[in-house]
């Protein structure tokens, strides 16, 4: 099989995995409603922590990252093997996470990225990831506000790839999950400006 037709089928199957909705799965698994009909609508582990199941929330954070993670891990390990490199592993990253922006199974209506972003910076760099992560946490336990943690990190990952790498191809893969980030968190931002968004824990509504 050329090497070509092998990286489409991997960015592919990448996308597919990113559409996999870890908010949907786990509610369903644990008998709740559908993340999407409560909160922020917003098929993510923070609208799930709203159903007040910490389990539920836990386990679509892990489930998020984890397929963003494992998307780039196959890359890295699989891509030199057919003459695939930095730009096929930034692809790959864009796939997964663009898939759970825009999922084939939901309608192209997913969450915001946050989860699935951390896994893949964490598997392309840990230390990348590592750093983007600490920010997240910072800002959230201070702050309480998710979307505003979301939003620092989305800002800060790109510098710090750019302090750990220099010019590489995988900067601007990193650049564009941040941009993605940004976009997608805008309505957020615009509500933390007027004082209506909800905090880290705060209940689901009627």
């Amino acid at each position: 099989m050329p090497n070509a037709l092998i990286a489409v089928c991997a960015i592919a199957t990448a996308y597919l995995l990113g559409s996999i909705s870890f908010a949907v799965v786990c509610s369903r698994l644990f008998g709740l409603a559908d993340p999407r009909s409560y909160g922020s609508k917003n098929p993510g582990a923070t609208n799930v922590l709203r159903s007040g199941n910490k389990a539920a929330a836990i386990c679509t954070l892990i489930g998020d990252a984890a397929k963003g993670a494992l998307a780039v891990l196959l890359a890295q390990k699989y891509g030199p093997q057919y003459g695939l490199g930095d730009g096929f592993v930034g692809l790959v990253a864009l796939a997964v996470f663009f898939g759970h922006l825009y999922p084939i199974f939901l309608k192209f209506k997913g969450g915001k990225g946050v989860a699935t972003a951390a896994g893949v910076l964490l598997a392309i760099d840990l230390r990348l990831g590592l750093a983007t992560l600490a920010t997240w946490l910072l800002v959230s336990f201070a702050m309480r506000y998710s979307s505003l943690a979301a939003l620092v990190a989305a800002a800060a990952a790109p510098i710090y790839a750019f302090i750990l790498w220099g010019s590489d191809p995988l900067l601007l893969a990193v650049g564009v999950i941040a941009i993605a980030l940004i976009g997608k968190h805008w309505p957020n931002l615009q509500r933390l400006m007027a004082g209506t968004e909800p905090k880290i824990g705060a209940g689901k509504k009627a």
